[in-house]
């Protein structure tokens, strides 16, 4: 299948089992994590999140990134849905209240701009960690590459290996975050294809529009 231009840019070759594989055959998940209201905590408790999170980083034996991306959340649709129930509401006092109630949330939004954030933590793996593999030296890589057909992807053997190890890490570093409270969920390969195609079109997200993906695009 021929690329676009634009895809001949992107370091993605693959998406698969809620895995990202790259180009250079590295590996990466991702994973949603939710949010605290810090400031609302105690000072014993805004404490125990900080070391929590610093005693996180500090057991990480190996890079992550983390993300924070704010966007335009659009409401549209909610102010449609308050409208249809004034219309269907036959009791006329809440039906009096639901409209000073939508009326209320304009003025509050105003002319301003409700932002959400979201946050993700993405986790790296490479075949250079595979256990079984690295043991050695760049040969015994060059070997298991080594078929023409290999060179983007990993081979199914070597990338349920990787997706496993990966995995691994991702469990762990969940498990550390909801020491500090957070939650957080691997994404999987539909949620992935939304995410990086939303930050390709902002406009497009922002209003809700998503793209159909098809059965046969999901691995």
């Amino acid at each position: 299948m021929s690329q676009s231009f634009s895809q001949q840019f992107l370091e993605i070759a693959d998406i698969k089992e809620g895995v990202l594989v790259l180009k250079n055959r590295a590996m990466r998940g991702v994973l949603m994590v939710s949010s605290i209201n810090f400031d609302l905590k105690s000072e014993d408790e805004q404490k125990a999140v900080i070391y929590q999170f610093q005693g996180f980083l500090n057991s990480l034996d190996f890079s992550c990134q983390i993300i924070v991306q704010s966007r335009k959340l659009n409401i549209t649709g909610y102010f449609d849905k308050l409208k249809e129930l004034e219309r269907a509401q036959e009791n006329e006092l809440l039906k009096i209240q639901t409209t000073e109630y939508r009326k209320f949330i304009e003025e509050m939004v105003g002319g301003g701009t409700i932002m959400r954030k979201e946050f993700l933590l993405v986790i790296p793996f490479t075949l250079f960690e595979t256990k079984g593999i690295i043991g050695g030296s760049m040969s015994a890589l060059k070997g298991v590459l080594g078929k023409k057909e290999n060179f983007f992807g990993l081979g199914e053997e070597n990338f349920q290996r990787c997706r496993d190890q990966l995995y691994q890490r991702m469990e762990f570093a969940a498990i550390c975050l909801r020491r500090c409270g957070l939650t957080s969920i691997p994404l999987t390969t539909p949620e992935l294809i939304e995410l990086f195609w939303s930050l390709h079109h902002p406009k497009e997200a922002e209003y809700g529009y998503y793209p159909e993906i098809l059965p046969e695009m999901i691995k």
